[in-house]
Order: C-alpha cells, then structure tokens, then sequence
C-alpha cells in the first residue's frame, strides 16, 4: 500500500503499523510525535494503529534551542 510520510509517498505492507511507518523513515522510538490522516496518535498506539492506504503521517521530532 501507498502512505505519504511527511509529505514524501512510500510504499508498506499491507497492514502496516504506525510502528513500521517509523521503521521505514528510520525514525527514533522517543522524542517524536505522530499524527495520522490529521490526528495524533499516542506512543502506547503505534503498534496497534493500522494504516489504511493513502494515509498521510506526519512525524515530528523535538529539537532543544535556545
């Protein structure tokens, strides 16, 4: 199936987590956030949150400044 991961299409498995989507970015497991299709979606649920085809995450990462 085809996802849009930050605004780039990639393709995953069918039945694709939210937790493969971070795999396929190669994206760290802490210090993110992720919504999909508009909604955010808590740490505890990435594994469970299936992706339907055509869905669109957004994933942001914390940055320290100052």
């Amino acid at each position: 199936m085809h996802v849009w991961i930050n605004g780039d299409q990639r393709e995953l498995g069918a039945g694709a987590s939210v937790l493969d989507a971070l795999a396929e970015l190669g994206a760290p497991s802490s210090g993110v956030a992720v919504a999909v299709d508009g909604e955010v979606v808590p740490r505890a649920g990435w594994a469970d949150t299936r992706l339907a085809d055509g869905a669109r995450i957004e994933v942001l990462t914390a940055v320290q400044g100052g």
